[in-house]
């Protein structure tokens, strides 16, 4: 029985941390974690905000993915774009999904996300 995702990977070219780092910790507020030592020798960072994490491994051959993305609940939706577009991040509204305020970005690797929250 599944009880939780436990995190999202998304991948990204090799050399790309730093830029992962400013955009998931500088624009998104996430706190980086530390990768285990058997695992850090492959490059790539984790991220963690409560209990959502996102790592990023690097990918030989990087393609971003363009329609598959995690979906991230926020709260104070309209400011948290601002924040992003704040930072350079692009923010591209959707009224598609009933019940919901959301937009998409992408981080600097051109990897899509998808933020949402609840209207009700």
């Amino acid at each position: 029985m599944l009880t939780a995702v436990d995190h999202v990977q998304l991948a990204a070219p090799a050399g790309s941390e730093d830029a992962m780092r400013a955009y998931y910790v500088g624009a998104l507020g996430m706190a980086e974690i530390p990768k285990p030592p058997s695992l850090a020798a492959n490059g790539g960072c984790w991220f963690q905000a409560g209990a959502v994490q996102l790592h990023v491994g690097i990918e030989a051959g990087f393609r971003p993915a363009r329609k598959a993305h995690p979906g991230l609940r926020v709260r104070g939706i309209e400011a948290y774009a601002a924040r992003l577009a704040a930072h350079g991040a692009p923010v591209v509204w959707d009224d598609k999904l009933p019940g919901h305020r959301r937009f998409y970005s992408e981080d600097p690797s051109g990897n899509r996300l998808e933020f949402l929250e609840p209207t009700a």
